[in-house]
């Protein structure tokens, strides 16, 4: 008798701020690879944060609206302590450039080393999306460039709307 596949959940965690069409395109292709995806976004990162947790957990959940195999989340402390809490086997994280690479490596070696019973997987975006950031995105919208074509429009809204403030 054949053994039955255990469900395969896969985090995909990041700052997401703000979320972009380059985030979109991974999420959507890993909702059609993975039983069920979590969005997380990490709560207390290094970075300053442009948007608050709240309005970056709810950009998110309206970008994803449909795909009923993702979930929204947050979470702080270390990503492999969530990812078993979520009962995830699985850590996403997009690779855009060699410049990514070194530093995904690096991460995806010490989660290893914490939780050796979790993997990391790696995608490469979209070829339409290999140069997109958040920062690039925020950048590009402070200096009024066009952004519709960068980010869901609901997300171009907000970051139109905190240019004007």
């Amino acid at each position: 008798m054949a053994s039955v596949p255990e469900p395969r959940a896969a985090i995909y965690p990041g700052s997401f701020d703000p979320i972009t069409n380059g985030h979109l395109d991974l999420i959507k292709r890993a909702s059609r690879q993975f039983e069920e995806l979590v969005v997380a976004v990490l709560r207390h990162d290094t970075k300053a944060a442009e948007f608050p947790l709240a309005d970056r957990l709810e950009m998110i959940r309206d970008a994803v609206a449909g795909l009923d195999n993702v979930r929204v989340g947050s979470f702080d402390g270390l990503l492999v302590d969530y990812a078993r809490r979520q009962g995830a086997r699985l850590i996403l994280r997009g690779i855009r450039a060699v410049s990514d690479y070194e530093y995904e490596l690096q991460m995806a070696l010490m989660n290893r080393k914490l939780a050796p019973e979790i993997e990391t997987i790696f995608m490469l975006p979209g070829e339409t999306f290999t140069y997109l950031s958040s920062r690039l995105v925020k950048e590009v919208c402070r200096h009024g460039g066009q952004i519709d074509d960068l980010v869901p429009p609901h997300v171009a809204d907000r970051l139109r709307a905190m240019r004007r403030r």
